[in-house]
Order: structure tokens, then sequence, then C-alpha cells
């Protein structure tokens, strides 16, 4: 009995320490690299988490992403070899669960996967350990497909197209649930959204907000601001339209699809500023009135770094907004996605007077320090986990 002890603590003990973090052989993968948003901000957190660790991605535009993420080795799929992929990649949807499984992963301990498309669905080796940081499940096909597919929103031809693929890759995204071992959620709303569509738990860890990079300013300006990229369901249409008749200076930041559509509609008090730097960014968020947000998101990060700048945001109440925006302490919510309920909580909005220290001390409590230190301690409970699965 004596040796049989000592045998399997020597058994646990050498397990344990060649599946730590430390010692496994770890993979990034990612939808597509073609800008820094908020999914890309989060895969930069993990590329210094495992600067060792490769990225497996759909494709990648080179030099689109941060130095932190540009200086991993990247493998891309075929779709990398399309045609026009820097901007008519999203024409390539229906290849996409092809493409992403198609990728190889065997020779991998452990797979992180950061997805709002199809990136969980990747294969991975059989005694691998996979962990989804799951943005969303693919909001295309479920329930933002009228904004991004309906009449007025898409074309005749890519309207006809998705009626077709569009539940075939709803079928494909429920049926590859189950090759994630473990999801975690960038919110409880997100959490919500995977038990529901792939009958599925989740544990929530907020993505992290570069804190550090924003600040309180004394200089003030005369405007307001959005930051999206400028996509459908962001509904930055709706902010045009506000200031189109209040005359009022507006400054959006962000490119995307719905960008000539966009401007078309915006009259010149409505300025238009592509994406900025790091600087420039900040600078922008520290001297606006207000950050004006009135889409429904999965989490954002955006209006927690105008609040690390000590700026109030005027959020539409539903998404990831109503987990990170306080009524009357670091802004103001509206309920219907109108002119006059958004002209309204601008208005409120204008006449409160809010802490900057109080509001940026809020903004805190989502830092990078936080992620980290929960992200990584939701991967080792995970490898735990499976190695005494394993060893029993």
């Amino acid at each position: 009995m004596l040796f049989k002890a000592m045998f399997l603590t020597t058994l646990t003990s050498t397990f344990t320490e060649s599946h730590s973090l430390l010692h496994m052989r770890i993979a990034l993968v990612h939808d597509w690299l073609t800008g820094m948003r908020g999914g890309e901000k989060c895969l930069e957190v993990l590329c210094e988490l495992f600067p060792e660790a490769p990225i497996y991605t759909l494709l990648h535009v080179r030099g689109s992403v941060s130095p932190t993420i540009e200086s991993h080795e990247i493998r891309t799929s075929f779709i990398q070899r399309l045609p026009f992929l820097e901007k008519r990649y999203r024409s390539y949807l229906p290849l996409f669960p092809t493409a992403i499984e198609s990728l190889d992963l065997s020779a991998f301990d452990l797979v992180i996967s950061g997805s709002h498309c199809v990136a969980k669905g990747v294969r991975v080796g059989h005694n691998a350990l996979h962990v989804c940081y799951c943005h969303t499940p693919m909001r295309y096909v479920y329930e933002m497909y009228d904004e991004y597919f309906g009449k007025g929103r898409a074309g005749f031809l890519t309207r006809q197209a998705m009626r077709y693929f569009a539940p075939r890759l709803r079928a494909w995204d429920q049926c590859t649930a189950d090759r994630v071992h473990h999801y975690i959620a960038n919110s409880e709303n997100v959490r919500k959204r995977i038990h529901r569509i792939y009958n599925r738990d989740a544990e929530v860890v907020y993505p992290p907000v570069d804190t550090g990079r924003f600040r309180p300013t004394s200089e003030h300006g005369d405007y307001y601001l959005v930051v999206s990229a400028l996509v459908p369901y962001k509904r930055v249409d709706l902010a045009i339209e506000v200031f189109n008749r209040s005359g009022k200076r507006l400054i959006v930041v962000g490119k995307g699809p719905d960008t000539d559509r966009l401007q078309a509609m915006a009259k010149p008090n409505v300025k238009f500023g592509g994406w900025k730097n790091e600087e420039e960014l900040s600078r922008l968020y520290g001297e606006c009135k207000m950050l004006i947000f009135p889409g429904v998101e999965d989490f954002g990060i955006v209006p927690l770094e105008a609040m690390a700048s000590g700026k109030p945001v005027v959020a539409f109440a539903q998404g990831g907004a109503l987990e990170t925006v306080v009524e009357g302490k670091t802004g103001v919510f509206f309920h219907e996605q109108t002119v006059t309920a958004l002209e309204q909580a601008i208005a409120t909005c204008d006449t409160l007077r809010f802490d900057p220290d109080a509001v940026r001390k809020h903004a805190m409590r989502f830092s990078r320090a936080t992620f980290e230190q929960r992200f990584r301690s939701a991967l080792e409970d995970q490898v735990q986990q499976r190695f005494h699965t394993s060893l029993g």
C-alpha cells in the first residue's frame, strides 16, 4: 500500500508539472485579424500571457493589428488566398466553417479560441483541452440576421444566398458547440445566449480595458463622440439622425461596411475620423462631452474606455451596457432605439454633474490586470479538472 501511495504521488506530481500552463503546448485561435476591435484587444492580452503561442485564424490583413499580435507566428486558412480579401472577406462567410475545420491543431495540449463567428468550431487533438472565450454565438445567423441581411441592408443576391446558407450555418454552429470543453463568456448577457443557443454553461470573465491609457483631463471640447465599427447593428445611424436635427458637433471614430451610407446621410456638423491611434483616441475621449453608445453590444469595451477617461456614457439599455454603465453615476440609459428617446437621454446627461474621478474608479473594476488574473485562474482550474479526470 505504501509503494502504491508513493507511486501515485509521484505520478500525480509528474503529470501536474507536465500539464501546468508553463509546460503545455498552447495555441490561440481567432476568427480573423483585420483590425483592433474588442476581440483583438482580448487576443492581445492572451498574446502577452502566452508569448510563444502561435495564432491560427481564417485570414490576416498584415499590419491591421497591434505589434504584440503581429509579433506572433500567424497561421491562416485557405481563405487567405482568395481574391478581394481585405474588403470582401465577409462575403466568404459560407466557407468559414470548412476553413476553420481545415486548420491543424493536433500538436497542442491547450487550445484557446476567441470566437464571435466560427473559431469555436476548430478541431483539436483527442487529448487536448479546448477553452473558448466566447464574445457571442454567431450573431449574423441568429438574433441579428435582419440587421445584416434584411431588405435594405444587403443586396438581392446576398439575401437570396443567405436564405439558403443561414440555416446550414446555424446547424453547423450548434452541432460543433460540444467541441469546446469549457466556455468563458465575456458578459452575463453572452452567458445567457450561450445557454440558450448551445445549451452549455459558461463562466463570466469580463474583457480587459486598458484603463492605464485613459485619464480625465482638464481640457474640454464642445463635441460628442461615437467610437464604433461602422456596421448596421451598432446603430450609428440613430446617433447621426439625432445630431442632424440638433446641429451639435458629433465626431464618429471608426470604419466599416456602412461608412459610405452613414457619410451620405450626415450633415456637416457630423465628422468622420476613421480609426485613430492610441494617443488621438485618448485625447478624443478625454475632451468630449460624453460618449454616445446607441447599439446593443455583447459587452462593449468602448463605454469603459470613455469612463476610464472620466466621461459619462449615454447607452441603449440592453446587452452588455447594463453590466457596465450605472444610471445617474456613470451615464444615462435610453430605452427605445428612437430619435426622441436618444435626444431626451442626451439632454438629461447634459444637465447632470458627473464626478470624473468616480466615473474612472468604476471603470477600473474592468482593468487588464483583473482580466489577466481571472482568465489565468479559469484556465488553471480547467487544466486541473482535466488532469484529475484523466488520472481517474
